[in-house]
């Protein structure tokens, strides 16, 4: 049994292991909340960081604290957020709803390791207090929201717009590639008139763009910030000046543009921007579910299906099929969207949850909406990396299948009529002829004018033939 201390809280003693920067409420957490093995995220950590180091830095040019303590809580801080004290963020996700135990372990940490730095035992509370000094000014329920959308938007910059942007591009590079490549169009999985490869591709690099701009159309949402709330958005016990100070400084820390709330009560009540990015997520792994499943059919085969398109190699397919190739990053991508759809049930749900001053499910909408936005940038890159880039054209399928299309009738029906021509479609399936044949048989239309009109390459620009 690893040795312990005693630390003292208003609750009373509680035994903490020696070594441990946090102290007694974050004991108490840990204790309690034993419910899953999820912690919080690398870049949450990071954020909550950087708020204590904002807040030390504003309350010390307040002269709300001594110089030394106010630059040993900052220096202490930035160590938080550049993952010094990782493992000493011990407490669950699923825990107190405003996240009062993870920002206590977040301020038990700062505060032992300040003392340090000042030269005084670890467990000198009067030294640097956890609440009087590391939390001056603050309350859990602005500091949380506030962390929640510093690392939400440093993703969201970071991480998943630039990997969204590269997935565009490499749809838009295989649409230009693609573009004389024609094939057969499909609705309702049923044959359809001919398009272009390159047209099918355009829209797929659309879906991404659409996705990137949703995506960026949260940004001003989530970059408000609640610090100077405090606890229920009066901002009592804080100076009139800190909360958007501390947005300067984060500003500084960050060089994102983060502002103060425009209503800080609402602020604390609503999680709605938090809900609003998830739904952008959501819309956008839709998109990306739809996408990854028409690769997997256009790859299919290579003798049985589709195979209009070839897939990259990443790994053969099979432990008992020799030879046999899948679809595995747009299965693996499948996957994530699926994952990202649930996480967007549960910011929902959790988003309803709290009543009048504050929302009580604040935790499990960081995490999931954090996790989120790292999954689709990891996805989207994936795929474009692993995949897209390498995909191939069969041209010689394409084109086969297009002139096979048996929705090609669709060209004459303007000059003998839709029944006639739904007549020459029934006898060219019963037949299994083509279209140019069943014209040629069944009309008074002479090979100039069936060449003529089945022409794919037009059909593909639109308009009336």
């Amino acid at each position: 049994m690893s040795p312990m201390r005693t630390e003292r809280d208003s609750m009373g003693e509680v035994a903490v292991p020696a070594e441990a920067y946090y102290g007694a409420s974050t004991e108490r957490a840990r204790q309690t909340f034993q419910v899953s093995d999820l912690r919080f995220p690398r870049r949450f950590i990071w954020a909550l960081g950087l708020m204590k180091v904002a807040a030390a830095r504003v309350n010390r040019s307040l002269g709300l604290l001594p110089a030394d303590v106010g630059e040993a809580i900052e220096k202490a801080a930035l160590e938080v957020a550049e993952g010094k004290f990782d493992r000493e963020f011990v407490v669950d996700v699923f825990q107190t709803g405003s996240g009062t135990s993870t920002n206590m372990n977040a301020n038990e940490v700062i505060a032992a390791r300040a003392r340090e730095l000042l030269g005084r035992d670890r467990s000198d509370r009067a030294a640097v207090h956890a609440n009087d000094h590391v939390n001056l000014c603050q309350s859990t329920n602005d500091v949380f929201p506030s962390a929640m959308h510093v690392a939400a938007l440093d993703a969201l910059e970071h991480h998943t717009l630039p990997a969204m942007r590269q997935l565009a591009a490499a749809f838009e590079e295989k649409a230009a590639e693609f573009a004389p490549v024609i094939k057969a169009g499909r609705t309702h999985l049923q044959d359809a008139l001919p398009v272009t490869l390159g047209q099918e591709f355009s829209g797929y690099a659309s879906v991404v763009r659409h996705g990137v701009a949703r995506l960026e159309a949260v940004r001003p949402h989530v970059a408000e910030l609640a610090i100077g709330a405090t606890a229920v958005g009066t901002g009592l016990n804080a100076h009139p000046e800190f909360g958007a100070r501390v947005v300067t400084e984060l500003r500084r820390l960050t060089g994102l543009m983060f502002t103060p709330a425009k209503n800080s009560f609402e602020a604390l009540q609503q999680r709605d921007a938090a809900v609003e990015a998830s739904a952008a997520v959501r819309t956008v792994a839709v998109g990306l579910m739809k996408i990854s499943n028409d690769l997997r059919l256009l790859s299919s085969g290579p003798r049985t299906g589709l195979a209009e398109i070839e897939l990259p190699a990443i790994q053969p397919g099979s432990s008992m099929m020799p030879g046999k190739v899948n679809p595995v990053v747009p299965e693996a991508v499948n996957m994530v969207c699926a994952r990202l759809i649930g996480n967007d049930a549960t910011i929902a749900i959790a988003g309803l949850n709290g009543n009048l001053e504050l929302n009580t499910m604040m935790p499990i909408i960081a995490y999931a909406l954090l996790e989120s936005l790292e999954l689709l940038g990891n996805a989207a890159r994936l795929l474009a990396d692993k995949c897209v880039q390498g995909i191939r054209g069969n041209l010689e399928q394409c084109r086969r299948h297009a002139e096979r299309s048996l929705a090609l009738i669709t060209v004459v029906a303007p000059r003998i009529g839709y029944d006639e021509a739904a007549r020459l479609y029934k006898i060219a399936c019963e037949r299994d002829l083509s279209v140019r044949e069943v014209l040629l048989s069944e009309t008074q239309l002479s090979p100039a004018e069936v060449e003529e009109l089945l022409n794919l390459e037009r059909m593909t620009r639109g308009g009336r033939i």
